[in-house]
């Protein structure tokens, strides 16, 4: 695919009186031609051991447009999670990270003919345990492992894209919420339904949507357990956008397409900035480990560790 819509020249007009448009930007230049996937089918064990299949979501990587697909793979129930999908979620995102070949993440889900379209309907009640958390039988104790998966999305130096269709309702609203961008289909559906089934969210899922709704909105979001269409939800804040279910695949490839472009290093530090003031001093760790990490290829920096090593007092600002 060619980048150069990503000129800011791309969408230039040649005369010197051309009034000012948004178009400039070049956004609608970018094809919107779904993105062809290679499927990763498997993880690395820990300790080294043999390979394990991915069994609640699919992982998928696009070489060509530099980024990663992570969908919830549990149609029979609306994408509900237990702890193995929470899991598998969390080695996907730990992959995705790591690659080079990734500068952006989709979290999504997969939808089949025959069950109700979801991108997440929360916890699977079924394994929920009397011992405070979840249990399917792979946990040392019943916990809320989704809580370390939205951490986790938080600390990702690579924007995440969730691309909802149908229903995103209680902790899979959360996810959504917490990814640093949504795209939705115009048959999606959001809300909580904690207070009604027993359940609450006194951390992202609180105070992040008071930060995008503001507080009368989250308060009804919860008070009232509400559900929302796609178009009330980008009219109140929830969401970025929506668009008919047929473009849904080709709008998130845009979008995706349109990120890639742009400098890495740019997105990191703009991800962790935003994210710092509601971090508290966890976000500004974040955002000083970014800070650090363009230090460290600086040839000051790499001053103070060559003296270190040479046994000699550094000139750092010989290296100004």
């Amino acid at each position: 695919m060619s980048r150069d819509v990503a000129s800011m020249s791309a969408a230039r007009k040649p005369s010197k009186t051309a009034p000012p448009t948004k178009h400039r930007d070049g956004f609608e230049l970018i094809s919107r031609q779904p993105i062809n996937w290679e499927t990763i089918e498997s993880y690395p064990a820990a300790g080294g051991g043999p390979k394990k299949p991915f069994q609640d979501v699919t992982y998928h990587v696009s070489t060509a447009d530099v980024c990663a697909r992570i969908a919830f793979n549990r149609p029979h129930i609306l994408h509900a999670f237990r702890p193995q999908t929470i899991r598998e979620i969390q080695i996907a995102l730990e992959l995705a990270t790591d690659d080079p070949r990734v500068g952006a993440i989709i979290l999504t889900s997969n939808n089949v003919p025959g069950y109700t379209p979801a991108f997440c309907a929360g916890g699977d009640q079924t394994v929920r345990s009397n011992g405070g958390g979840y249990q399917d039988g792979t946990e040392v104790q019943p916990k809320l492992r989704v809580l370390d998966l939205q951490i986790q999305m938080r600390r990702c130096p690579k924007p995440i894209l969730a691309v909802v269709d149908g229903y995103a309702i209680g902790g899979g609203h959360i996810l959504h919420m917490v990814a640093d961008l949504t795209i939705a289909s115009d048959r999606s559906v959001f809300g909580q339904t904690g207070p009604r089934m027993g359940s609450f969210d006194a951390g992202y899922g609180s105070t992040h949507a008071a930060r995008l709704m503001g507080q009368k909105r989250a308060r009804e979001l919860w008070f009232l357990s509400k559900f929302y269409d796609a178009q009330e939800a980008v009219s109140m804040g929830l969401i970025n956008a929506c668009y008919p279910v047929q473009e849904l695949e080709g709008r998130a490839a845009q979008w995706v397409r349109r990120m890639v472009m742009n400098s890495p290093t740019a997105l990191a530090c703009c991800k962790a900035a935003l994210n710092a003031d509601e971090d508290g001093g966890a976000g500004i760790m974040q955002m000083g480990g970014e800070l650090t990490r363009l230090f460290y290829k600086s040839a000051e920096s790499q001053e103070g560790r060559d003296a270190f090593l040479d046994k000699r007092a550094p000139q750092f600002r010989s290296k100004l």
